[in-house]
């Protein structure tokens, strides 16, 4: 369940970061309003909490480990929102992060 509940905090937290970003971006660089980035501004500190949860009681290792579910996130963000289409070496960077991911986060560790 540890590991279940640690993936679900990442992808709460990919979505406050990405989407907290994305509305800043739409709110500056498409002119949607200083709402929009007010929006964005209270998800990306909304993100900041959500590792707070994380089992593991590592920053660096939480931090290093998110800035893959982040590459693989972003990128399904455009695909589900912008109408991005990753190539084939964007999905393989994104599986290589998520790998290290895994690797970062849940290799058996000595105590």
């Amino acid at each position: 369940m540890t590991i279940a509940r640690s993936i679900l905090l990442f992808l709460v937290a990919a979505v406050a970061e990405i989407g907290g970003a994305w509305l800043v971006w739409q709110g500056w660089r498409e002119h949607r309003g200083l709402l929009w980035i007010a929006g964005g501004i209270i998800a990306l500190g909304a993100y900041g909490f959500v590792a707070t949860f994380q089992p593991d009681p590592n920053f660096g290792r939480i931090l290093a480990a998110y800035g893959g579910v982040f590459v693989a996130g972003s990128l399904a963000w455009g695909m589900l929102v912008d109408k991005f289409r990753p190539d084939r070496y964007d999905l393989a960077g994104a599986a290589v992060c998520l790998v290290g991911v895994a690797i970062i986060m849940y290799a058996p560790r000595a105590s």
